[in-house]
């Protein structure tokens, strides 16, 4: 008997340190319900009724010369409320692995709002100096060691660049630099042309997404200021269209693209009392990350078939953020301008078709002070949204607008969260 339970003692102890020593697998849930009250001084092209905010609407006269959209409104929202599940595993391959999935309420289009949507949902190996990333995230030119922090659901789009994709994303790390290359093809956030939005013009140019990035960021900082910078370029093909059509009848198959460069560069200097941010962005045919962009019909290289060629629409941005760093109240200023820049090329006729997004603005600037309070897992937001857009009425070859209106919205946020 007294073999049986020093025996039983023995297997019980080395079960409970091997057990011990196991690491701990499984699904930890995190998130927030957050309420947003919002009030704009006219009205707005937004999305989700309001809730993502863009531009001001442009000047609408009626026969009298008032302006149709120099009307107020209001609006109070839940659906940015968000869940996620941050999944850990066994090693694979030699690598560290883990999985997201992530979710909120704010759905695909306005026709479905407050339904379930998805945000991310990827995995995540990691060696020694390298990353794997595979699934929907965000997109590249959303730098997320580098962002608006806004309490604006549009987190400063269009200045920022704002889209999540579907993408393959390898990242290179060494003594503080990184190095990464993705490409990715598009879902929610899509490329705009003859058939509207639609991720088919990138898939039918059988070339993903591509983009190159590079970044630094000292591993020990001499003082309490950390510093991370870099820049990047991406390059998207798409192809507008498969087949020109002469009525309901006659057609002819077409061989059509279009390309667009993108540029970005990014500064982030933290303090212990300030949060410094800098971020300048140039893009071709970008409109897919919500940035004033597009491309336009360059002219008719075959009158019997109507084959066309293209030229990428361009927009210079630049934005700058500082934010105190309290843990119970922190405040924050933020700022930017985006100018479109015309045509890569010239237009061979001003009435030529243009697709994007906002091609009719020239340019755009916006400033965005907030105060936030946080006291346990509650959160008070505040926010002045001050953005003025400025519209033309007539074009030259290279599609930049003249004879401009500026019209402007004034945007009150309050936002109240819980975390968990």
């Amino acid at each position: 008997m007294r073999k049986l339970v020093i025996l039983f003692i023995t297997v019980f102890t080395v079960s409970n340190l091997s057990a011990q020593e196991e690491p701990k697998f499984g699904i930890t849930w995190s998130g927030f319900v957050k309420n947003d009250f919002f009030f704009d001084s006219r009205q707005t092209v937004t999305a989700r009724e309001g809730h993502f905010l863009l531009w001001p609407a442009p000047v609408n006269a009626d026969l009298n010369g008032d302006d149709i959209n120099a009307k107020a409104n209001f609006n109070f929202l839940a659906i940015q409320s968000r869940i996620k599940a941050a999944i850990s595993g066994p090693d694979a391959f030699g690598a560290k692995t883990s999985g997201v999935i992530e979710a909120d309420f704010f759905a695909q289009e306005n026709v479905n709002i407050n339904l379930l949507r998805l945000r991310h949902a990827f995995v995540q190996m990691k060696w020694t100096n390298f990353e794997l990333l595979a699934g929907q995230y965000w997109n590249p030119l959303f730098v997320t060691d580098c962002f608006p922090g806004t309490v604006s659901f549009n987190t400063g789009a269009p200045l920022q660049s704002f889209a999540r994709n579907p993408q393959m994303r390898l990242t290179y790390k060494l003594s503080g630099f990184n190095l990464m290359l993705a490409a990715l093809s598009q879902r929610d956030y899509s490329s705009r042309g003859e058939d509207g939005v639609s991720s088919s013009y990138l898939r039918n140019s059988g070339i993903p997404d591509m983009h190159l990035q590079v970044s630094y960021s000292p591993e020990n900082p001499s003082s309490n200021t950390s510093l991370n910078m870099g820049g990047g370029i991406a390059y998207k093909k798409i192809v507008p269209r498969l087949n020109s059509s002469f009525g309901p009848v006659t057609m002819f198959k077409v061989d059509e693209e279009v390309g667009g460069l993108t540029a970005i560069a990014f500064l982030k200097v933290v303090s212990a009392p300030l949060t410094v941010k800098f971020h300048a962005r140039y893009g071709e045919n970008i409109a897919d990350v919500l940035a004033i962009s597009g491309f336009a019909v360059k002219d008719v290289v075959n009158n019997i078939t109507g084959e066309q060629s293209y030229t990428p629409l361009k927009s210079m941005t630049f934005w700058g953020e500082l934010h105190t760093n309290g843990s119970q109240i922190q405040a924050g200023l933020f700022g930017g301008f985006s100018k479109n820049l015309g045509t890569r090329e010239p237009m061979s006729d001003t009435g030529n078709d243009v697709y994007g997004l906002a091609a009719n603005i020239y340019n755009l600037y916006r400033v965005s002070p907030r105060l936030i309070i946080n006291s346990g897992k509650t959160r008070l937001a505040f926010e002045l949204e001050y953005t003025s857009a400025a519209y033309g009425d007539n074009y030259d070859l290279n599609y930049i607008p003249g004879n401009t209106t500026r019209v402007n919205n004034l945007r009150a946020l309050v936002a109240v969260y819980y975390f968990f």
